[in-house]
């Protein structure tokens, strides 16, 4: 497992630039726009490229062979352009500034996300993927604990510190990735799988557990998206919290997923990936539903770090449950559909629970955000797809399984 925990550093600084994008941009973005719904629409605009990218990119990767592997180019291209934009977004001199910053920083993310994700599952065998998961999970999870913790502190002292030190993170793990990950060397099936003459296509993966799976992914990942994106500023408006307060209350939801990720990947590769998640998502809906009703910090602290423990039960195994549903030559193309309706999610969900703010006020949102885990529940009850345990052998993957 050494070599998941060296990729863990491309989740690592991934996380970091994600959690400081969505917990300080819309302070950015509030001193030019005052409307809730523009600003959650702003804030994932530049996701409408990634809806179109990531697919394409995780799918091209695939097919992909260089001297530095299959997913490594994109990592060499889109790192170092994530973390120069990154860097200059804090020094925009205007709202046009601002969102060009924003979409060439999230366009260049969109040219390594999915390459990076597809590391895990090319050199871990099907059985250890959940373990691997939590594994790299746990450290993009340390990433968003420094980007709400020590992020808030750094913002404190001046708003461009906190994006400066996410850059200088990104290119030092890209540095590690390229010196100790290998594909050639580290990935089992990489000659096989880079010598496959045919594509793998969307529609060929589109099988009645694969369905079902994607929409809870997009249902939870409406609430997810939403609350993260604009939880800083209910914080603020809703209970009255300092920016900074508002911003490291997120810390204790990071923290919870970081401490149960691990556990997390053993429990789904003991019990099943599907039964986990789907204790993760009831337990999730019971915490939105809750938020509302809280009015102490502590106990709405207290919340965040259930609703940690129960995020961590559901992103864990989601992932390598989507990976374990299809064939071992479509890695990437599955993790470009993950990604797609994750993105379809980001893209809809926070200026629609914003237009909803406007209309009815900041305690619509967690309230929104539990409906939507509902119907996550709902999609995950509906699956039906054997899974062996870790001691036994694994099932032969197959793109048409029920």
């Amino acid at each position: 497992m050494r070599k998941t925990w060296l990729l863990g550093f491309g989740f690592f600084s991934i996380s970091i630039t994600w959690a400081l994008y969505n917990a300080f941009v819309p302070y950015f973005l509030e001193r030019y726009i005052s409307s809730v719904a523009l600003i959650g629409f702003f804030m994932t605009i530049d996701n409408y490229f990634a809806l179109f990218l990531q697919p394409w990119i995780g799918s091209r990767s695939d097919r992909t062979h260089t001297r530095f592997g299959r997913r490594m180019p994109y990592l060499l291209i889109g790192m170092p352009l994530g973390a120069l934009f990154t860097a200059i977004i804090p020094f925009h001199n205007g709202l046009a500034t601002l969102l060009l910053f924003m979409v060439l920083m999230n366009l260049a993310m969109s040219l390594y996300r999915s390459p990076t994700v597809s590391l895990m599952p090319d050199i871990t065998e099907e059985r250890r993927r959940t373990r691997a998961n939590g594994i790299i999970n746990f450290m993009g999870g340390v990433g968003s604990i420094l980007a709400f913790g020590a992020g808030s502190i750094l913002y404190n002292a001046h708003p461009s510190l906190p994006f400066i030190a996410s850059a200088v993170v990104t290119l030092a793990s890209l540095l590690i990735l390229t010196v100790f990950i290998k594909e050639r060397r580290d990935a089992p099936g990489y000659k096989a799988q880079t010598e496959a003459k045919s594509a793998v296509s969307f529609k060929k993966q589109l099988n009645r557990t694969t369905v079902f799976l994607l929409a809870a992914i997009f249902f939870w990942f409406v609430a997810y998206q939403g609350v993260e994106t604009l939880f800083t500023l209910y914080g603020k408006n809703e209970m009255g919290l300092t920016e900074s307060q508002a911003s490291f209350s997120l810390t204790f939801f990071s923290l919870a997923f970081v401490l149960f990720a691990i556990p997390s990947g053993w429990l789904g590769s003991k019990f099943g990936k599907k039964r986990v998640i789907t204790i993760g998502v009831l337990g999730l809906l019971i915490v939105f539903s809750l938020v509302p009703l809280i009015e102490s910090l502590l106990v709405l602290r207290i919340l965040l770090t259930v609703g940690g423990l129960f995020w961590a039960c559901i992103n864990i195994n989601s992932y390598p449950f989507v990976v374990s549903t299809g064939s071992e030559d479509s890695i990437g193309t599955r993790t470009g559909m993950y990604y797609l309706v994750s993105s379809l999610a980001a893209i809809s969900s926070p200026p629609l629970l914003g237009k909803l703010i406007d209309s009815m006020g900041y305690s619509i949102l967690f309230y929104c955000a539990a409906g939507s885990m509902l119907l996550a529940l709902v999609c995950v009850l509906m699956i039906r797809h054997p899974e062996s345990s870790g001691h036994n052998k694994p099932q032969a993957a197959s793109a048409g399984a029920p």
